[in-house]
Order: C-alpha cells, then structure tokens, then sequence
C-alpha cells in the first residue's frame, strides 16, 4: 500500500521544505518561491489554507523528496 499525503496548508510546505534545505527566494502574490543550490528546478508554493493532493505530489516530486519523508518534516 503505498504512503498517504497529508493535506497540509501553503505556510507548512515552506516550512516542511525549508527543513529539508530549500530556502525562500521570493514572494509574489501568493506564491511564494523556493530554490535550492544546484537543484535545477524552482518551487512555487501556494499560500492557501489547503493545497489540493495533485499539487503536493508534484512539488515532493520536484523536490526529490518521497511522501513518507515529506509526511515526517
């Protein structure tokens, strides 16, 4: 059986990825965007109260992060 996502709001994905380096680059909007030292993609992070499972998977995808590491940040 494969690992659940937890649901989680904008504001503790940035702080779940800055856990696990990222840093905050920039915010406009409400997107707030993060990079990483020689990682060749950007996050855009959502600041909602809930983001969809869809988007999270992408953004633990592009963050070479599995669902178990990213449910334990």
């Amino acid at each position: 059986m494969s690992p659940r996502i937890k649901i989680c709001s904008g504001t503790t994905v940035v702080r779940k990825f800055q856990r696990a380096g990222w840093t905050l680059s920039r915010k406009k909007g409400s997107h707030v965007m993060m990079t990483k030292p020689d990682y060749p993609y950007t996050l855009s992070i959502l600041q909602h109260k809930e983001l969809g499972i869809g988007l999270l998977s992408k953004l633990i995808k592009q963050a070479n992060l599995t669902i178990d590491e990213f449910n334990e940040l």
